[in-house]
């Protein structure tokens, strides 16, 4: 939550009154329990006000089984430790890391804004959203995803916002624009064990591939 908050503050600086994607992070961290000096020292850190770790984002591309494309999201101090156990963990799901650009090609950058509450009524907020500039829609557990150009994501989700709905987290995510159904119930189970060694690493903020796997299947493993 606290990389969240210094990865938000080093895209829009350090104010959440004029960084909108600031202001939620900060939101979802104290909802968390994070302890508002944790907050503070790591705005400071990424606006360079406090000496010590200074964060960056960087994407690593790649192939996992079967071939599927792979972007990883980190967010590290140390580029030089973090991007040989990238290169590591590629190999470990039987694939391979790439050159930049290898498998971008094959994402578009999305904003995703997660709406949450009771009694939403699903046709009122697909019009608020529409309005504000929103490209979609989509029902979710628990929920409501809209999804909009990554340049509008600020002014979507603060409309929303301003509409009385609850932005409950608001994201640029890396969506494939073709994907690749995996039917074989062994070569599913490589890949979400893939997915989760990656998740599990600490520099790791999110994990795009192109993969697809049917519920029938999910179930099998499940």
């Amino acid at each position: 939550m606290v990389k969240n908050v210094i990865a938000a503050a080093k895209a829009g600086g350090g104010d959440p009154n004029s960084n909108f994607r600031l202001k939620v992070a900060i939101d979802r961290a104290r909802a968390g329990n994070v302890p508002v000096e944790n907050i503070e020292r790591g705005i400071k850190r990424a606006t360079g006000e406090l000496d010590g770790a200074i964060y960056e984002e960087i994407l690593y591309e790649g192939y996992g089984p079967n071939g599927v494309a792979v972007m990883v999201q980190a967010l590290t101090d140390n580029r030089n430790r973090t991007a040989p156990e990238m290169r590591s963990l590629f190999a470990k799901a039987g694939g391979s890391i790439g050159e930049v650009g290898c498998v971008a090609w094959n994402f578009d950058r999305k904003g995703i804004i997660e709406i949450t509450g009771q009694g939403i009524d699903e046709d009122e907020l697909m019009m608020a959203a529409i309005e504000a500039g929103a490209d979609d829609m989509t029902k979710e557990d628990g929920g409501f995803e809209i999804t909009c150009d990554p340049g509008l994501l600020t002014s979507v989700a603060e409309s929303l916002k301003n509409a009385g709905y609850n932005v409950e987290s608001m994201e640029i995510e890396l969506v494939p624009k073709n994907t690749v159904t995996i039917t074989n119930k062994s070569e599913a189970e490589k890949l979400l064990a893939m997915v989760e060694r990656f998740e599990e690493h600490d520099d790791v903020q999110a994990v795009y591939s192109n993969f697809e796997i049917p519920d029938e299947i999910l179930a099998q493993i499940d």
